[in-house]
């Protein structure tokens, strides 16, 4: 059996871009086996690493299931994955690349709400007032609901949200969002605010192990890939 270590990164998208730009630029140029279709990869400076491409959620999902030792995704599809951290996956590094903030956002025409303590008491005014509670779309329902719940709001009803996020109190769907923003555009495009303490996470990229490996980060590779972390 193989001593290396398996690695996994994005396969497509612009963190995959944004991760091999940073690597090359450290030099680590990433290197495909079988061409440009190829899901295999070698990385210069880290002799000790089989590079596997995969999807950013498959990453994720690989490194709970223990089946590679160690990958590169968002911050935000680990904690959507586990939420309270109970399944040991370690984050040993942030890349510094794929910044995104995941923010609790409310309609701005909603001026008397500012803080989540606010919001809390909008959503008991909501229940009083139409027998329902009052729905927030994300894509992240794992994490939208530990975070709300550790942050004190406790009715609400969170409704999947499987295209634009922003989109849903306009069309009915729900009266507040959780979602990604790097700007802010698009949200105020939509006439939709960010909370004064709405940040719910700040999400990047990182280096993260699966769960029992926490003695693989000062391998070779990792630890190199580690180091850009820490520049």
């Amino acid at each position: 059996m193989s001593d290396r270590l398996v690695l996994a990164i994005p396969s497509k998208g612009r963190l995959k871009e944004q991760v091999e730009s940073l690597l090359t630029a450290n030099a680590m140029k990433l290197t495909l086996i079988g061409g440009e279709r190829g899901y295999r990869a070698s990385l210069e400076g880290a002799p000790d690493l089989d590079v596997q491409l995969m999807s950013a959620s498959e990453i994720a999902l690989q490194l709970a299931a223990g089946t590679i030792d160690a990958g590169i995704t968002g911050l935000d599809l680990l904690r959507e994955l586990d939420p309270s951290d109970r399944l040991g996956i370690e984050v040993i590094a942030r890349l510094g690349i794929g910044r995104a903030d995941m923010v609790l956002a409310t309609p701005q025409a909603w001026i008397d709400v500012a803080r989540i303590d606010d919001f809390d008491d909008v959503c008991a005014q909501f229940r009083r007032r139409h027998g329902r509670p009052l729905r927030i779309a994300t894509k992240y329902l794992r994490f939208a609901g530990y975070i709300l719940h550790e942050r004190g709001v406790s009715d609400f009803r969170l409704v999947e949200s499987l295209s634009a996020t922003e989109a849903a109190p306009a069309a009915g769907i729900a009266e507040a969002i959780i979602d990604i923003t790097t700007t802010g555009a698009t949200l105020a495009a939509n006439r939709l605010k960010t909370l004064a303490d709405g940040l719910l996470l700040r999400s990047e990229a990182v280096l993260a192990l699966a769960p029992g490996r926490r003695g693989l980060a000062a391998q070779e590779g990792l630890a190199r890939i580690a180091a850009i972390g820490a520049a």
